[in-house]
C-alpha cells in the first residue's frame, strides 16, 4: 500500500470534507447521537419518540439518518431536555493564549451516568 496517498484527518470529519460551519455540524451530530442512544435504550420506536419531540416519524427518522441541517443546536438540545436529560453549558478560559476556543460535548455515555 503507498502511503503517500494517505491523509490523517482532523477530530471534525465535517471539517476533513470542507463542510461550512464543521464546527457546527460537529456539534448537531453529536447531539444527535446521544438522542439516537436515548432511544435506543428506551427502546422506543421513531413514532413514540418523535411523540416525545413533537416532530413526526419521517422526521424522526431524517434526523438520525443524519439529516439534521434543520434544525438548531438549541433545538436539538430542547430535545434532550424532552428526554428527561440536563444540558449544561459551562464556559471557562482557554489555557493556552493561542488559537480560539472550542465547543465540545460530552454525552451520558462518555460520564458514565
Amino acid at each position: 500500500m503507498n502511503n503517500e496517498h494517505v491523509k490523517t484527518g482532523s477530530r471534525n470529519v465535517f471539517a476533513d470534507l470542507g463542510y461550512p460551519d464543521p464546527q457546527t455540524h460537529h456539534l448537531k451530530a453529536q447531539i444527535v447521537s446521544e438522542i439516537e442512544d436515548i432511544i435506543s435504550d428506551r427502546k422506543l420506536t421513531q413514532k413514540a419518540a418523535g411523540a416525545v419531540m413533537g416532530i413526526s416519524q419521517p422526521e424522526v427518522s431524517r434526523m438520525l439518518n443524519g439529516r439534521f441541517r434543520e434544525y438548531s443546536v438549541e433545538r436539538l438540545m430542547g430535545f434532550l431536555t424532552l428526554f428527561n436529560r440536563d444540558v449544561e453549558i459551562v464556559v471557562k478560559r482557554r489555557d493556552t493564549e493561542t488559537g480560539t476556543g472550542q465547543v465540545t460535548f460530552s454525552g451520558a455515555q462518555a460520564l458514565g451516568v
